[in-house]
């Protein structure tokens, strides 16, 4: 009885079962929050946000005396070219933080706003207008242009506009679609800019550790990078040599088959 295709099935299924072992992935590699208890003495709620250069702020400022606070609120408008007048809906002024962390504000003039937060912005234009302005003013202020950017291994990557300014990573991570399998989750990269410098912070998302982690909240302008693994780099390598990986493989299969013959 001639062996010999036995033989050659037997080899090719041990190859291809090599292939497809080599492949697989752990889920011990994919599984979040599988590492580490909740700290929770340290995990924390208070968010704070830090004004940076080139937020666009849209600052309000009311009081119970409506002449008075009218300096302070001017109106943003468009102009029609033809007709000289207004168009559209007039809205409120927003302010640019410049390069050194200073807006042009009414009245008030130059005021350096970038590194403050926003409970120590509030108590600056209170203590700037009331009383020689305002008396007892209400003051809030709003980034209009509060975005963060998602790259790398994940279902959507892009840059995303938050309304509200406050966003976790977890949050950040879900907008984007959430991982591909292949997007490493143990060293998730976030950078971001303090002091006009960039910094990179990481985090692993297979630990319950990332809930007391500086970037669990994001900042604007956040950067979140997530590199694929080994397998993904590897395939993406590999695809435009997929044909001669083939040719070469049925030409080792060719050779074997010959020699145990």
């Amino acid at each position: 009885m001639n062996k010999t295709p036995v033989k050659g099935k037997l080899l090719f299924f041990s190859i291809f079962s090599f292939f497809i072992l080599a492949s697989c992935v752990s889920k011990k590699d994919i599984i979040y929050f599988q590492n580490d208890e909740i700290d929770q003495s340290k995990v924390s709620n208070n968010y704070t946000t830090i004004f940076k250069p080139d937020d666009l702020l849209q600052i309000t400022v009311s009081a119970e005396e409506l002449k008075a606070v009218i300096p302070f609120n001017l109106p943003a408008v468009t102009y029609s070219v033809n007709t000289s007048s207004v168009a559209g809906q007039p809205t409120l002024q927003a302010y640019l933080i410049d390069s050194k962390g200073e807006i042009d504000f009414p009245v008030l003039g130059k005021i350096k706003i970038g590194g403050m937060s926003r409970e120590e912005a509030i108590d600056f234009f209170k203590g700037a207008l009331d009383p020689k302005f305002v008396k007892n003013p209400t003051i809030n202020i709003r980034i209009t242009n509060f975005k963060i950017s998602i790259l790398g291994d994940v279902q959507s990557p892009g840059m995303y506009t938050i309304p509200n300014e406050r966003i976790t990573i977890l949050e950040a991570l879900a907008l984007a679609g959430d991982l591909n399998i292949s997007g490493k989750r143990d060293q998730i990269k976030v950078m971001r800019e303090i002091d006009s410098q960039k910094k990179e912070f990481f985090i692993d998302m297979k630990s319950n550790s990332l809930y007391t982690s500086p970037i669990y909240y994001l900042q604007q302008n956040d950067i979140i990078y997530v590199e694929p693994n080994y397998a993904r780099i590897q395939s993406a390598s590999s695809n435009s040599n997929t044909s001669l990986f083939i040719s070469i493989t049925g030409l080792l299969l060719t050779i074997v088959s010959i020699l145990i013959r």
